[in-house]
């Protein structure tokens, strides 16, 4: 096999992403400059350069587009429950539980984790933060210690594996060019791994604190996001109840109808996004008069798609990037015969280089770690994906395995646990330092991290 400028092109562009990120430096216009230079190089001609760019961003957009829209339909109807009052309520049985700091930890961080897989961390966080926050302080369970619970289950546990909305396996299976269903199930053991890991790490290092010192837990930091006091009581509670009851009720038939049916992927994103229409407008007709109903329902979508956007405008950019070394991707947008690059350089190196399952593994866990450090979400889940495929051209490895542990690495660093300015939000709704809480974080992460490293040279 021999490899060609645009091989070499390909190869010069993603070190140098790789090496901005770990400047922590953003990679959108360095993979806008790559996809230029990849069209200008495979046709000599300018104007076909140019329209590169917009031919490999639509590309992209267009495999996003189904992740994009179930994301932006779940806060839309988060949006249409929050103003319902519903969201409280589903919230507030969970404050009992809180009886002492160690239950308080779990239940934040168990609550979180769910409402997390449900309509995603982001909107999960002022939701717990502003409800349960008062509680769990009541309960002798310090500020910091709730934020790193609320980071640990919600941008980490729930959105590395992302069982539900299925974006981020989504993502990582387009670019290693495998089912969504074949990440998810190779994801479990290694998920496992690094969630209880970490977790367990997190407590130990928090009751070790509490007893050493005294400030963490007495200090009563003042929220920059409003709490929601104890007594909070809808406008209208029996509708609120009756919101929160079909909610809980529709998304257990839609976890009911995944099971029995086996429905995965595209199927089982269809079925929740479905559901989430569905109950944003019978919140919204339910908590306003028709005329105001109507109104309000496009004011949820125009937040809800707002949101999404704004999360994945990056991530288009550098998939329409990355995926250019796939053969599809690459014939998509070049046009036909177009080479596959990474399957040509995977060939190269398999005729070239002898490479171990563990340098190959420990690879991908250091580039995983790299593209999770511009802390912007899922940035990193193309590259990730891409390497896996990669990989399991010249070595013989599980390539649904690889995939599933640079997602697992990628989202616990770059979702929003150890980057400072990842963190905010969590930070703002419990009125912390973000330095501080990224620090918290850190050691338990990077425990998970290396134990899911040594896990994944047994399994895979």
């Amino acid at each position: 096999m021999i490899l060609t400028s645009i091989h070499y092109l390909y190869i010069l562009m993603v070190v140098i992403i790789l090496a901005i990120m770990l400047m922590k430096i953003d990679i959108v216009v360095p993979c806008i400059i790559g996809i230029f230079a990849m069209g200008l190089i495979y046709s000599g001609n300018v104007i076909t350069g140019v329209r590169t760019l917009f031919n490999a961003v639509m590309y992209a957009g267009v495999e996003f587009w189904s992740i994009i829209v179930i994301i932006s339909l779940v806060v839309a109807m988060s949006k249409a429950l929050q103003d319902a009052g519903a969201d409280v309520l589903m919230m507030s049985p969970i404050k009992k539980v809180m009886i002492n700091n160690t239950l308080a930890f779990f239940a934040i961080g168990i609550t979180m984790m769910i409402i997390s897989w449900l309509v995603w961390p982001s909107p999960a966080v002022p939701l717990v933060g502003a409800v349960l926050l008062p509680a769990a302080l009541k309960a002798g369970l310090p500020a910091l210690y709730a934020a790193v619970a609320m980071n640990l289950f919600g941008h980490g546990i729930a959105l590395s594996s992302d069982f539900f909305i299925q974006g981020a396996p989504a993502i990582t299976a387009k670019g290693a060019g495998i089912e969504v269903s074949e990440v998810m199930k190779a994801s479990v053991p290694l998920w496992l791994t690094m969630s209880i890991v970490t977790v367990i790490v997190a407590f130990v290092i928090m009751k070790k604190d509490m007893k050493m010192n005294s400030y963490v837990t007495s200090s009563k930091p003042e929220n920059k996001i409003k709490a929601i006091p104890d007594n909070t009581v809808p406008k209208n509670r029996k509708k609120a109840i009756a919101i929160a009851i079909i909610t809980l009720i529709a998304f257990i038939i839609d976890i009911i109808a995944m099971i029995q049916l086996k429905l995965a992927g595209g199927d089982a994103t269809a079925l929740v996004g479905g559901t989430a229409v569905i109950l944003m407008l019978i919140t919204s007709f339910a908590n306003y008069k028709v005329k105001v109903s109507l109104e309000k329902v496009v004011d949820y979508l125009k937040d809800g798609f707002g949101f999404g956007i704004k999360v994945f405008a990056p991530v288009i950019f550098i998939g329409g990037f990355f995926f250019l070394g796939n053969q599809g991707g690459a014939t998509a947008v070049l046009g036909e015969g177009a080479p596959g690059i990474l399957n040509d350089i995977s060939i190269y190196l398999s005729e070239n280089i002898q490479m171990s399952k563990l340098s190959t593994i420990l690879t991908q866990s250091a580039v995983a770690i790299i593209t999770g450090l511009d802390g912007s979400g899922f940035s990193g889940l193309p590259i990730v994906g891409t390497l896996a495929y990669t990989f399991s051209n010249f070595i013989t490895i599980d390539k649904a395995g690889l995939a599933a542990l640079g997602q697992i690495i990628t989202v616990w660093v770059d979702g929003g646990t150890i980057i400072p300015w990842a963190v905010i939000p969590v930070a703002a709704i419990t009125g912390v330092n973000a330095s501080d809480l990224a620090r918290k974080n850190l050691i338990p992460v990077l425990c998970g991290i290396v134990a899911t490293i040594l896990v994944a040279f047994v399994i895979l």
